[in-house]
C-alpha cells in the first residue's frame, strides 16, 4: 500500500499542543525533539498527562515549540515560559492549580495515570473516576516521555472512517497526537493488518509494533478544537481489538512503531510496506 507521509508532527511537552514540521530527523528514540520534555507532579510523583482529564487536561491549552535542546511553552494568555528559566514551573504550577517540575529527566519507572475512559465519556471530564498507572515507554529506549513506543502512525483512511461514522463529519489528526500521518485509500483502520511488518518512509524504517489503544485524550479540547467524544466512541464501535495479547480489547485508532533505521522524513516523502 504505497503512500505519502502527509503531515509530521512533534509535541515537546507531553500532553501539551505540538508543532507541525515540514522535515524532521527520526532516530531511536523517536522524532529529534518529540516528547522531550514533561512535567512532574509534585504531589504524586507521577508524570502529567491529560489522560487524566479531571487533573490535567488544562495542560492540551498550551503549545510547547522545541527550541535546539530547549523549549519553549506558550500560555493560554499568550505569555511564554522556557524550559531552564527558574521562574517556569512557578507559572505552570500557577496555570495548572497544582505544584509541578518541568523536566527534560525521565524518572526510572516514570508512570501517569490513566482514567478509565467509559467511565470519563459517563460522568464528564472533571469527574473523579477510577484509574490506572502505566509506566511510561515500556516499548522505547530510555530519553523521552513517550507512552510505549517511539513513533506513533496514523493513516488519513482512518481519520475518514471515524469522521464518516461522528456528527461533525470531520476528525482532525491532531486529537491523536500522531508522529507521522500517512496517506491512505481503502477502508478505516487498515494499520491494524501492519503489525509485525516494516514500512519504509523517507529515509527511516519503521517496525510496526501494535495498534494503538485509545484513551479519552482525543475527546478533549484541544486549543481551538471543541471537545468530540465521537473521537473515541467511533473506534470503540468500530475498530474494537486487542492490541498486544494481555491487554484485552480496547477501541483502538493509528499504531505504534520502532525505529529500525534512523533517518530524515520529509512531508510528501512515499512510503511503503515492505
Amino acid at each position: 500500500m504505497p503512500g505519502t507521509a502527509v503531515a509530521l508532527w512533534r509535541y515537546p511537552v507531553k500532553s501539551m499542543l505540538g508543532e507541525e514540521l515540514s522535515s524532521v530527523e527520526v532516530a531511536a528514540t523517536g522524532l529529534a525533539g518529540d516528547r522531550r520534555w514533561a512535567l512532574l507532579d509534585a504531589g504524586t510523583g507521577r508524570i502529567a498527562s491529560a489522560k487524566s482529564p479531571r487533573l490535567w487536561r488544562a495542560l492540551l491549552t498550551m503549545s510547547a515549540v522545541a527550541e535546539g535542546d530547549g523549549v519553549r511553552i506558550v500560555l493560554p494568555d499568550g505569555r511564554a515560559v522556557r524550559g531552564g528559566d527558574p521562574a517556569a514551573d512557578a507559572e505552570l504550577s500557577k496555570e495548572l492549580g497544582r505544584e509541578v517540575v518541568l523536566t527534560a529527566t525521565r524518572p526510572e519507572g516514570a508512570t501517569v495515570a490513566r482514567a478509565v475512559p467509559d467511565q470519563v465519556l459517563a460522568a464528564g471530564v472533571a469527574a473523579e473516576v477510577e484509574d490506572e498507572e502505566v509506566v511510561l515507554g515500556q516499548g522505547s529506549p530510555p530519553g523521552t516521555f513517550v507512552d510505549f513506543a517511539p513513533v506513533h502512525l496514523v493513516g488519513t483512511a482512518t481519520l475518514d472512517a471515524i469522521a464518516a461514522a461522528g456528527e461533525r463529519g470531520v476528525m482532525e489528526a491532531a486529537r491523536y497526537r500522531p508522529n507521522i500521518v500517512l496517506g491512505t485509500e481503502g477502508p478505516g483502520f487498515g494499520e491494524n493488518a501492519w503489525a509485525g511488518r516494516e514500512l519504509a518512509v523517507g529515509e527511516a524504517v519503521l517496525r510496526v509494533m501494535a495498534a494503538t489503544p485509545r484513551c479519552s485524550v482525543p475527546t478533549l479540547e484541544h486549543g481551538a478544537l471543541p471537545r468530540d467524544t465521537a473521537a473515541l466512541k467511533v473506534p470503540a464501535r468500530l475498530n474494537l481489538v486487542e492490541p498486544m495479547p494481555g491487554l484485552g480489547e480496547r477501541p483502538c485508532a493509528g499504531v505504534y512503531a520502532q525505529v529500525v533505521t534512523p533517518g530524515r522524513v520529509t512531508a510528501g516523502d512515499p512510503f511503503h510496506l515492505l
